[in-house]
């Protein structure tokens, strides 16, 4: 007999949306092999994630569902490889919304000798690629406003941003525990358009594995993208003092206690490799977000095969 499928929910996904999907996947990769990256893959089921105060990875049994590949990437930097780039499945718990999945696809990068205003430029012409290959031409039409990839993009810092759009400087939000509040409501809106923009210059507290910047170590040398209104990546010129960032770990790891949120292992084996990592900068951007770009989408349901809910 065959089984009863009452409140089955087939996957209801435009497949034109599926089809875009496959084609803007292909023109990354095709774009990162021709400039000399090499394509590589990590475990995505490891034994301890880089402890971040407000990110939470999914437990394996003893083990836990990677949050982003980056730990075993830049393992691989210090083994001696200069510019690796991988498309890969990362896993976060209690993020669900319509620009968020539990399960999404991150395309991560990086690459020895450079900074993160290096990754800026990279980054715009990778995008330009992508519209490139899809024949978007010079710029792309979301949610009825358009938006120019040609020229010069915008660049702000996160200090400009909290004066200009906040009325307050960065560094009160911060004291008050009002910045990631204000960055929801009142800033990341009005990022990215006409133009995309590159938000910049995060303070060192919400940028735990990046390098501060040498003129002010209140900063780090960490940038978003935003398109839009939608953040597209996270960047940073990396932290390779393997002291400085066992430091910042512990104090990740407090903030998680105090939040009574889960504790994990400190990742050892990374923080032993981080020693021999050569200055580098990588980034890493979701891979849905840019579909939901191209596809002209306000919800990520629309650009996957399937959402938690139909399985």
């Amino acid at each position: 007999m065959a089984a009863s499928h009452v409140g089955h929910k087939a996957p209801a996904v435009d497949g034109r949306h599926l089809a875009l999907r496959a084609e803007v996947i292909g023109a990354v990769r095709g774009f990162f092999i021709e400039n000399g990256f090499l394509e590589v893959e990590t475990p995505i089921r490891i034994p301890a994630p880089a402890p971040e105060a407000y990110i939470d990875a999914l437990p394996s049994e003893s083990w836990f569902l990677h949050t982003s590949p980056e730990i075993c990437m830049k393992r691989l930097l210090s083994a001696g490889y200069g510019r690796i780039f991988q498309i890969c499945r990362c896993f976060r718990s209690g993020e669900r919304g319509r620009r968020h999945l539990p399960e999404f696809t991150l395309l991560e990068w990086y690459a020895v000798g450079a900074t993160y205003r290096d990754l800026m430029a990279f980054c715009e012409e990778m995008i330009r690629h992508v519209a490139g290959a899809l024949d978007r031409g010079t710029g792309i039409v979301y949610q009825g406003r358009h938006i120019a990839l040609d020229g010069a993009w915008q660049r702000l810092s996160v200090r400009q941003a909290f004066r200009r759009f906040a009325g307050q400087p960065a560094e009160a939000a911060l004291a008050a525990g009002r910045f990631d509040e204000l960055m929801a409501g009142a800033i990341e809106p009005r990022l990215g358009h006409p133009r995309p923009c590159f938000l910049y210059d995060y303070p060192i507290q919400r940028a735990a594995l990046a390098r501060c910047k040498p003129e002010d170590g209140s900063l780090a040398e960490r940038f978003e993208l935003y398109i839009a209104g939608m953040e597209l990546c996270n960047a940073f010129t990396e932290l390779t003092d393997a002291v400085e960032q066992r430091r910042r770990f512990q104090e990740e790891l407090q903030r998680r206690e105090t939040a009574g949120r889960m504790q994990t292992p400190m990742p050892e084996k990374f923080l032993a490799d981080l020693e021999r990592l050569p200055p580098c900068a990588g980034n890493a951007l979701g891979i849905d977000r840019l579909v939901m770009l191209f596809a002209d989408t306000a919800c990520i349901d629309d650009v996957v095969a399937f959402t938690p809910e139909m399985l």
